[in-house]
């Protein structure tokens, strides 16, 4: 197996392609891009920026880091990396992006699941700079980047899968990257993900509608595939940390987030839904 960066890519300003320099990303008309010493690379210009800091803050990124690291969602990481991975060819190269990678944790159990003669060029990208950095500390074999799904700094047509796990799938955009016959991989709460953790900071909830997604232009839908299993939080530490990784740290009342807090244990389940839809040619 060989796991190496994905080197094809875009300025942010002008859209042309960027060389690597030693420690520099640089186009022909100047624009240069420093990798950071943790090992990332910063494409989000100022001007795309919708807030000074966007993304992510840095506590929510180390809270995420411990609660996946814990181990918490392999299950799910193991069904992400079964299903990116799936109808591949072993013995060629393939490109793949983490559009939304987080801390890097599933591009990192994806690398792991590969089999021995895959080799993989993995780009990570993020809007949180603390994601991507966290990502470049733990992992440098991938190319990590800042910048935003709306703007992909990547050639067209440059990518065999493309991974949207719990983000903002922007589909024209995923469109324009993929190969023909590339696969885009959605992951979305079902409708029991993290329920009686849900049922303790909301004094009511709402009913569940479970409907199929529509296919979005372009695509086909391959396979639909829903992992759900129960997972018991000892800690409260762990607890915090689930509360933290999750939109429902903003959407809580302090009253309901603070009944949850007060535990010291938690029975939660996972439900997430994993879709399939390839670029049609």
């Amino acid at each position: 197996m060989t796991i190496t960066g994905f080197d094809s890519l875009l300025c942010p300003l002008d859209g042309d392609p960027l060389q690597r320099h030693d420690t520099t990303w640089r186009c022909a008309a100047g624009h240069s891009f420093d990798i950071a010493r943790q090992g990332y690379v910063h494409l989000l210009p100022v001007q795309n920026k919708r807030s000074r800091d966007p993304g992510d803050s840095r506590e929510m990124v180390a809270a995420r880091a411990r609660f996946l690291e814990a181990g918490f969602f392999k299950p799910l990481a193991t069904a992400v990396a079964r299903a990116a991975l799936e109808g591949l060819p072993a013995d060629a190269p393939a490109s793949l992006l983490d559009a939304g990678c987080g801390e890097g944790y599933y591009l990192r159990q994806l690398a792991a699941a590969a089999g021995l003669r895959q080799s993989l060029a993995l780009l990570g990208l993020d809007i949180s700079k603390w994601a991507v950095l966290t990502a470049a500390r733990t992992d440098p074999r991938p190319t990590w980047v800042v910048a935003s799904n709306a703007r992909l700094p990547v050639p067209a047509q440059s990518i065999d899968r493309v991974l949207c796990l719990f983000g903002f799938p922007v589909y024209p955009e995923f469109t324009r990257v993929l190969k023909p016959g590339g696969e885009l991989l959605l992951a979305d709460p079902g409708p029991a993900h993290l329920q009686e953790l849900r049922e303790i900071i909301y004094p009511t909830l709402k009913p569940v509608v479970s409907e199929e997604a529509a296919v979005p232009e372009g695509f086909t839908r391959v396979a639909v595939e829903s992992v759900t299993y129960p997972m018991i939080l000892a800690d409260s530490q762990m607890i915090a940390d689930l509360l933290a990784m999750t939109p429902h740290l903003y959407r809580a009342s302090a009253a309901g987030k603070e009944k949850l807090l007060e535990r010291s244990r938690l029975a939660v389940t996972v439900d997430v839904r994993l879709t399939r839809l390839r670029l049609m040619a």
